[in-house]
């Protein structure tokens, strides 16, 4: 081994072109990333008025243009330098920041991965100043006429780093990213007004306005009356917002806000807390609409606990969650008039008169009746309920068993019991079916029982049917006798631009108008008349769902997506009539035994292990 191999340094001072794109892979994740960027820099310049340009959903083109202050010529070329930043000047500075963006490496990681052009210029300038820049490499910089404020424009993105490029989703995922992030952007400052286009096409043009206004043109002229307001100061902290209406609540995530000192963040456990709230008045699975806007001391919360900044942390966590839970609770409970209920300790639970207690309360509310069959005579189940008479009652007897008296007061016991057999055995042989609890057709198989899940079955005729329809030249529509018109939000009206062809394939005969509105002529023909606009919508967020949690493709997701909506859901009664031809359809599907997502439509218990379980 030489003296020189022993002397060479094993550890070398990086360059600052890889510096910059490792920079940049912290903060520039995705197109998104640099739409935030620009937009929180042109926020921080005192813009009232700002436009986003993108093409390709970023990938060739992002533009954002604002009216803000506007930089110098020493400005412009010192903003692309690592750790340049007009927000902090001490090391004190870092702990009362109530700007947007601070890090210092944004526009320098921007310009390392990408081909940029900025121009700007200040409001008493007679002219700006123009910087080109390619791989963060300064190609010219010369003044140049333009309008006071500043406009970034960033092409190829990604074009150097190749497999940064290749791991970006879809354009429709990467657009619903940047969407999402101009909603944010709109949302905690209502007065800066917005314009998004997309493809050259007009996406929002968001005028200056009040937040609930703001609301209701992001989202859609419905969300403007069903928006609860609350507002609420201490000292800790000042809260305030919009819950929506549990109507407004969708199959989907996606539209809770969080803000702070009109930053959007993200806190699992305060968003669990919110959600919670609406348990009462939600399905399972259903997510409601609200926005909460925090303004706190800065020194109370760390914001560097996430590299993107996305995630926060307070001093107080507890105090601040619960100042949130109560306010919004209490602006609910107003809304629906909910009484405040004092709290009371419950008693003491006693073991040995609980089951007395408990007996006597059934006797007084459910008195028996020798006489009731649970059958009209010559019907199937009645959907009335027998009213037995108070002096059928059967008393408690001293020196006989609890199992003795439970036989006893069973309406399926002795005479009773044998004729509702034999006449249930003749109606089953010949094809019958009863419904368990609206949501299991039941019927006899020659070597036991057959149990049918009615809203798994469903989905499975639906989904082969709408697959079938989609390889049609002609699908099945029904025309509406007047046509109806639907405004969209721009998330789901950029969706259904993606998947319109399929969309008509499968039935929908829907053309787009100005805006995000549309116009549905005609539904397939599995659809409940009425239910014509509910159902693009439901069909739509039940797409963007699947797209995280099944591996189909665009087709099978849609069929999918369709078939999950119009499935008869659990809990619908039906008459013998539809659940013949429900099962009769079922069983002509090429996998009658599960739906799409494999859970299974059919169970069968056979003899055995019936009279296993009874023995």
């Amino acid at each position: 081994m030489t003296n020189d191999a022993i002397t060479t340094p094993l550890i070398q001072l990086l360059p600052d072109t890889i510096i910059n794109q490792i920079a940049a892979g912290e903060v520039v994740q995705r197109p998104a990333s640099v739409v935030k960027e620009l937009i929180d820099n042109a926020i921080d310049a005192g813009a009232d008025h700002i436009s986003v340009v993108i093409e390709q959903a970023g990938r060739t083109l992002i533009q954002v243009t604002d009216n803000g202050s506007g930089m110098s010529e020493e400005d412009l070329e010192r903003c692309f330098q690592r750790h340049a930043t007009s927000k902090i000047h001490a090391l004190e500075d870092l702990y009362s920041i109530r700007t947007m963006g601070f890090r210092g490496e944004a526009m320098s990681s921007i310009a390392s991965v990408s081909q940029l052009v900025a121009k700007t210029k200040l409001h008493d300038a007679d002219s700006g100043w123009q910087i080109r820049m390619y791989g963060g490499e300064v190609q010219e910089k010369s003044p140049v006429a333009t309008a006071n404020g500043t406009q970034i424009t960033v092409k190829n993105l990604f074009f150097n780093v190749p497999a940064r490029r290749q791991f970006l989703k879809t354009d429709a995922t990467e657009f619903r990213h940047i969407l999402r992030t101009v909603q944010h952007a709109a949302l905690s400052h209502p007065t800066i007004a917005f314009d998004l286009i997309s493809e050259g096409d007009l996406v929002y043009r968001l005028e200056s306005e009040q937040t609930a206004d703001r609301i209701a043109s992001l989202f859609g002229k419905v969300y403007r009356a069903s928006l609860i307001p609350f507002e609420e100061k201490t000292s800790l902290l000042a809260i305030k917002g919009f819950a929506g209406d549990p109507k407004l609540s969708k199959k989907s995530r996606g539209e809770q806000f969080l803000f702070v000192n009109g930053r959007p963040f993200q806190h699992r456990y305060l968003m669990h807390v919110l959600l919670s709230l609406y348990d009462t008045w939600t399905h399972a699975n259903e997510y409601p609409f609200f926005v909460v806007f925090i303004d706190i001391d800065p020194a109370k919360i760390d914001v560097n606990v996430h590299p993107a900044k996305s995630e926060i942390k307070f001093d107080d966590e507890r105090s601040v969650i619960q100042l949130c839970l109560s306010v919004m609770k209490k602006a609910l409970n107003e809304h629906f008039r909910v009484p405040e209920l004092p709290s009371t300790s419950p008693e003491p639970f006693d073991d040995a008169n609980a089951f007395q207690s408990m007996q006597a309360l059934i006797q007084e509310q459910h008195p028996f009746n020798p006489k009731f069959k649970g059958f009209n005579e010559g019907q199937g189940i009645s959907n009335s309920r027998a009213v037995p008479s108070a002096d059928t009652r059967v008393p408690h007897s001293k020196g006989t068993s609890i199992a003795e008296q439970l036989y006893a007061r069973n309406p399926w016991t002795q005479d009773t019991r044998t004729s509702l057999v034999e006449d249930n055995e003749q109606r089953l042989g010949n094809g019958f079916y009863w419904q368990l609890h609206n949501s299991y057709i039941v019927t006899q198989t020659r070597t036991g029982l057959c149990l049918i899940d009615q809203y798994y079955a469903h989905k499975r005729i639906l989904f082969e049917k709408t697959m079938r329809a989609a390889e049609d030249a002609f699908p099945s529509t029904q025309q509406l006798l007047f046509s109806q018109q639907l405004d969209l939000s721009a998330s789901d009206f950029s969706l259904l631009k993606e998947i319109l062809p399929l969309i008509q394939k499968i039935g929908f005969s829907v053309s787009l108008l100005s805006g995000n509105s549309i116009l549905i002529d005609g539904v397939p023909s599995d659809i409940t008349k009425g239910d014509e606009s509910k159902m693009i919508i439901d069909v739509l967020h039940s797409y963007r769902e699947l797209d995280k949690v099944v591996s189909f493709d665009e087709r099978e997701r849609l069929a999918l997506a369709f078939a999950t909506k119009a499935a008869i859901q659990k809990g619908n009664r039906l008459e013998m009539e539809e659940m013949e031809a429900l099962v009769d359809e079922l069983f002509a599907c090429e996998e009658p035994y599960y739906d799409p997502l494999k859970h299974p439509t059919i169970l069968f218990m056979s003899m055995n292990e019936i009279q296993q379980r009874f023995r």
